[in-house]
């Protein structure tokens, strides 16, 4: 079943994934987030809302990512907290997040 998540841009070097992500506004990103991060088989860590976007704390194999969303722009992106010890688990969620899911 695809969901619709998919990869837009892939910055290496600062460990950034811009995603193709369903249409979402500030209350319907919780669930639509929580779907995604069950999907890669991720633990949110810490969940934090501000006045427009959604930061959350992710652990992907021991590998620790800022899942953000910016609910105006509807932008959503993964960063990575330390980009050079996260360079393979970045490149193969840009892989599976190109082939889309």
């Amino acid at each position: 079943m695809q969901y619709g998540f998919g990869l837009l841009d892939y910055h290496a070097e600062q460990g950034r994934l811009v995603l193709r992500f369903p249409t979402f506004d500030f209350d319907s990103f919780g669930p639509m987030g929580d779907q995604m991060v069950q999907l890669l088989s991720a633990t949110v860590v810490e969940k934090q809302q501000d006045a427009d976007i959604h930061s959350w704390l992710i652990d992907f194999e021991d590998c620790q990512l800022f899942l953000k969303a910016e609910h105006y722009s509807e932008s959503v992106w993964l960063e990575a907290l330390i980009p050079a010890q996260s360079k393979q688990e970045c490149d193969y969620l840009a892989a599976l997040f190109q082939r889309g899911f």
